[in-house]
């Protein structure tokens, strides 16, 4: 049997994307992302679909250097209102940063991913539409989290360097 992937008909995109959002719902983001790769296929600026494939991306991050960062950041880069892609940006820093927390990585080198992230819900706020809050609220939690941990844990201090204890030039 041929292995080759069909096209799914246009008719089908909606009933395709609800789909993809009830798998991330279900947290089977792979099977969302599949969806959506199959509506883009299809439609290739679709709005929806660009904006669940890349959160199915982000929902799939471990903290590894095998998360794909720079495809999640291209797929927003995508979505044509000005508002949906810097918000969603953001949200792929704050992602990218909880990830790298909970794979164990040192608080002071994830804090400017969160300071990334806080940047674009920033710039989000100043044009959200008209009763939004959305990026204020992640903005919120984003500060919770920085709360949530000493402030040393964050701020890690150079430790002072005496130049005469290097290697002879």
């Amino acid at each position: 049997m041929e292995q080759k992937l069909k096209p799914i008909s246009r008719a089908g995109i909606g009933e395709a994307t609800s789909k993809a959002q009830v798998y991330r719902y279900l947290n089977e983001p792979g099977e969302a992302e599949s969806i959506c790769r199959d509506i883009l296929a299809v439609e290739a600026d679709n709005q929806t679909a660009l904006r669940l494939l890349g959160l199915a991306i982000t929902d799939q991050f471990s903290g590894q250097t095998s998360d794909r960062y720079s495809e999640a950041d291209s797929v927003f880069r995508g979505l044509t209102n000005d508002y949906e892609r810097i918000y969603h940006l953001g949200i792929l820093r704050e992602r990218k940063a909880k990830a790298q927390l909970r794979a164990g990585r040192p608080p002071h080198t994830v804090l400017p991913i969160f300071e990334e992230a806080m940047s674009f819900f920033a710039d989000a706020e100043k044009i959200s539409p008209p009763n939004n809050d959305d990026a204020i609220l992640r903005w919120n939690r984003c500060v919770r989290l920085l709360e949530s941990r000493l402030g040393s844990e964050w701020r890690k201090e150079m430790e002072e360097f005496d130049a005469s204890e290097g290697p002879p030039v």
